[in-house]
């Protein structure tokens, strides 16, 4: 992820890439062969810059709380990989220091940013689906597990994925936080979760897991999220009492990756989410998804861990 907000970053028209900060050789060797002027190995060198703005955190989930927190003390606007933080009290650490030093900050979920997902909001703001009775959301992929073309989960795995401790959980913390969000961005407050996790690796946390949801105004929603396929599958589908209507994203192939690694796709929702929150901090706008969203997100989360069937 890290590489694909380097290369979006290159191409972005109204901000300029000042520093990378990786604690990797190897990363801090594209950033400069991309032709990053500064690059450190500790980011509080970096974030002690004054003519740097904002920052992208795109770290393992354990380290988000104290990246995020650390940039906010400094000033900085922040657009951070989802989750927001492991857990509901690391979450309020972070919007807590960011109110207080008057800083900016999103979550990135893509999908929010996605042609298809955005079509579909489109179509329930018109009316066109009547009142929305069910709803399904899945979000299947090879997690940690299998490495993806062009490496885009390194080799070997790293093992904080494998520690519960570090990530937060499982599957349904790591895909089903995307879900979630999109779910409430379609249908609006969750008034109940509980969920069923499954083990098929037999490891402390779950591999695959089904959510149930309850909506206020009455939808009843099903999310299914799972590590254990060798492909990688995102649909949303909202059957009203008109019609029904679906979004997708497609499985991508080894040259897709390729491209969202090696350069960029200003047509892609890594490209435009951060190409938002530019124009946010820019224009002096709150962007959204909003760290507040991300901590309400957690919280489900965090309920249907607890409420299980």
């Amino acid at each position: 992820m890290g590489k694909i907000h380097l290369h979006n970053s290159l191409h972005l028209k109204n901000a300029r890439l000042i520093a990378v900060c990786d604690i990797s050789k190897k990363s801090l060797h594209t950033a400069k062969k991309a032709g990053v002027k500064k690059i450190f190995k500790d980011y509080n060198d970096l974030l002690k810059n004054p003519i740097i703005n904002a920052v992208v955190i795109s770290l393992p989930t354990f380290l988000h709380a104290e990246a995020a927190i650390k940039a906010a003390e400094h000033g900085k606007h922040i657009l951070v990989e989802k989750p927001l933080a492991r857990n509901t009290t690391e979450a309020k650490r972070i919007l807590s220091a960011a109110k207080l030093n008057a800083v900016k900050i999103m979550v990135g979920y893509p999908l929010r940013f996605s042609p298809p997902f955005i079509n579909l909001k489109d179509e329930l703001k018109m009316g066109t689906l009547g009142d929305v009775q069910i709803a399904t959301a899945n979000h299947i992929s090879t997690g940690p597990f299998f490495s993806r073309g062009e490496k885009s989960i390194p080799k070997p795995v790293p093992s904080w994925w494998f520690d519960k401790g570090l990530t937060g959980g499982g599957a349904l913390i790591d895909l089903g936080c995307h879900m979630i969000n999109l779910l409430k961005w379609y249908l609006g407050e969750v008034v109940s979760i509980k969920a069923r996790l499954g083990h098929r690796f037999n490891m402390d946390f779950e591999d695959y897991a089904t959510c149930i949801l309850k909506f206020k105004k009455g939808t009843i929603a099903t999310l299914n999220v799972g590590w254990f396929a060798r492909y990688h599958k995102v649909k949303v589908d909202l059957y009203g009492t008109v019609k029904h209507a679906s979004a997708t994203s497609k499985s991508p192939s080894i040259i897709d990756y390729a491209k969202k690694i090696f350069r960029s796709d200003t047509s892609s929702g890594f490209y435009k989410e951060l190409e938002y929150f530019v124009n946010c901090v820019s224009s002096d706008v709150t962007p959204i998804p909003s760290g507040e969203e991300g901590l309400e997100d957690l919280k489900l989360i965090s309920t249907a861990y607890k409420n299980t069937f």
